[in-house]
């Protein structure tokens, strides 16, 4: 309790975006009490069991919950739980449903919603909250991805008791989290470090046993070994421990969508704020701001809010400094001070700035400051054409490659070649553990297996904020492949810095539901969906598309085959195409705003 209790003591805020005050202190902290695994039996019978902070004393708060498969005791939840706590309110931290502390068997987010238990052990967990001895009887909820994916299960359900929503980092749907293509880095590592409790669980001895140690032993053993590993579904099921089999059966299915929360979005009976940033993987909570406030409930759509920080996906960095660019302490804040500056605002009438505030807030990069909009996407957005040229040497940052908003004439090559090797895939600049994060991108600046179309140095300002696409006329002589998609914005120096990605299985270009192999050589036109971006370029910078076909180990390589990636030994060279024609014209689709003179 000491080291959440000391972790108070430095303090930012996100908090009135519209004012100088950039502080969301604690002004009269509150002494506090931990009651430890406090049990609720769940309607089938099974046990959870959490930890309640709340304030010293006979008095009644609202209760604040988050469920988690990451373990009640992790220091993160134990300080923002012990923050929230003093701030005055009964803060709930359950572990979820075979996970820690809790009883039952542990069913994973990737599976249909009525093969988990998580609707209904939300549900009964918020009833519960709501009847502690130190609850008000009103409930909300915190959490961010994982644990927000189970706040968006709960809402399924609607408990009588929530009063207000909080959910960040999680998307709407998880087809636009992975692109129906398996996230080799990230989901072998997330799963071997979930694994180490079912390890312990099941007493085993063959592997790590606490999360700590699995991620250590990962980054430092196993990851250079097993993300390599021919084929996938061969990796022995002793690595991942009892989540072996669901990895499995996940492998066969990575064109199912699992999360599909727009069929939730009408049956939301609470204000929802939700979180996330442009480098967070998950960016599609932004989708479910829209959802929400285009087919939710009328009396609630003006209530939502959304903010999108210069934040990757992670709840404990809401920090300026990411990556190479350091955006200062205004973009700074604490996941408590959001959960509590919200919560103070819709649960206790608190005047601290938020019913002025605009329900959308953004930081836009470039511009640098904190940005108030009314809906998302930006209803004055200008989605405009923007064309790859080339003389047929677009390989590499010292190619002829060129974005102009001019369409192909005719009078330069059709198209730019290169060879795909999965041999030696062009790999993921990322963060460690396979997150998205800013960065340099001049260690690929010698690869001829990526085309590079950039956009002159810009004389004025231009400001790209909102949905991007790529429109992307290719071939391939293989059966199939990807095409993989990467904005940056190029400062004056010349550091190449990336704002959003996206990648194109092959034989998803008609849809998930209906996947097809391509005949070898055959022109197809592909819609390739990037992350959203909110980026004011000015003048000196320039605009860079990167296209490939792999971005490893983000996403596992495409073996070109056309075989199933889990089981397939084989892999092959793939000889690839992109054209810029007058009837094959690739092109990205940037979401312009115009910007005032004043």
């Amino acid at each position: 309790m000491g080291q959440g209790a000391a972790a108070l003591t430095r303090r930012y805020d996100v908090a009135a975006m519209t004012t100088t005050d950039k502080k969301y202190p604690n002004p009269n902290p509150l002494d506090i009490t931990v009651e430890n695994d406090l049990e609720l039996v769940t309607r089938d019978g099974v046990t959870l069991r959490a930890d309640v902070y709340h304030p010293t004393g006979d008095g009644t708060y609202p209760a604040l919950v988050c469920r988690t498969p990451y373990q009640k005791l992790t220091p993160r939840y134990i300080e923002v739980a012990t923050d929230l706590a003093r701030r005055g309110y009964c803060v709930v931290m359950q572990d979820f449903r075979g996970r820690y502390a809790s009883d039952g068997d542990y069913e994973w987010m990737w599976r249909e919603r009525t093969e988990t238990h998580d609707t209904t052990d939300g549900h009964d967990t918020i009833e519960w909250a709501a009847r502690l001895p130190w609850s008000d009887g009103r409930v909300g909820t915190w959490g961010h991805s994982n644990a927000s994916w189970a706040i968006w299960m709960m809402l399924d359900s609607q408990p009588p008791s929530l009063a207000s929503t909080l959910a960040s980092g999680i998307s709407q749907n998880i087809l636009d989290i992975n692109f129906g293509v398996f996230e080799t880095g990230r989901r072998l590592e997330w799963t071997y470090m979930m694994a180490a409790d079912m390890r312990r669980r099941a007493e085993l001895t063959d592997g790590p046993t606490t999360p700590d140690e699995a991620s250590r032993r990962w980054n430092e053993v196993e990851r250079g070994k097993y993300v390599w590993w021919l084929p996938l579904g061969d990796i022995p099921g002793e690595v991942f421990s009892e989540l072996n089999g669901q990895l499995q059966e996940y492998h066969r299915n990575q064109n199912g969508e699992y999360q599909h929360f727009g069929d939730i979005h009408p049956k939301v009976k609470t204000p929802i704020y939700q979180v996330t940033g442009w480098w967070d993987r998950l960016i599609g909570t932004v989708d479910n701001f829209s959802g929400i406030t285009g087919n939710g409930p009328k009396e609630l759509r003006d209530r939502h809010r959304l903010i999108i920080g210069p934040w990757g996906h992670d709840a404990t960095q809401f920090t300026g400094k990411i990556g190479p660019v350091d955006y200062g302490p205004d973009a700074a804040t604490t996941y408590a001070e959001l959960i509590a500056r919200w919560y103070d605002f819709d649960l206790k009438d608190a005047d601290n700035g938020m019913a002025g505030e605009a329900p959308v807030q953004l930081w836009v990069l470039g511009e640098d400051k904190w940005r108030g909009e009314n809906e998302w996407p930006l209803e004055r957005t200008e989605y405009t054409n923007f064309y790859l040229h080339s003389q047929g040497g677009a390989n590499t940052v010292a190619g002829d490659g060129s974005l102009s908003p001019n369409a192909p004439s005719g009078t330069e090559t059709e198209a730019d070649e290169y060879d795909y090797d999965p041999r030696d895939p062009v790999m993921s600049l990322m963060r460690a553990d396979s997150q998205a994060a800013p960065v340099d991108q001049s260690p690929h600046d010698h690869r001829d297996d990526i085309l590079v179309y950039e956009f002159p140095v810009f004389d004025s300002e231009l400001e790209l904020t909102g949905p991007v696409s790529l429109k992307l006329w290719a071939k391939t002589d293989g059966p199939d492949t990807d095409w993989t998609a990467k904005l940056a914005v190029v400062y004056e120096d010349g550091l190449a810095v990336n704002l959003t990605y996206g990648i194109m299985r092959a034989q998803y270009r008609d849809g998930y539901e209906d996947p097809t192999l391509l005949e070898p050589g055959e022109v197809c036109e592909y819609t390739i969906k990037l992350n959203p971006v909110g980026c004011l370029f000015k003048p000196g910078q320039r605009l860079r598309l990167y296209v490939s076909s792999s971005d490893f180990p983000n996403f596992d390589r495409n073996h070109n085959t056309g075989n199933d990636y889990w089981s397939d030994p084989e892999l092959r060279v793939a000889h690839q195409a992109v054209f810029h024609t007058p009837d094959r014209p690739s092109h990205l689709v940037l979401p312009v705003i115009p910007r005032s003179n004043g």
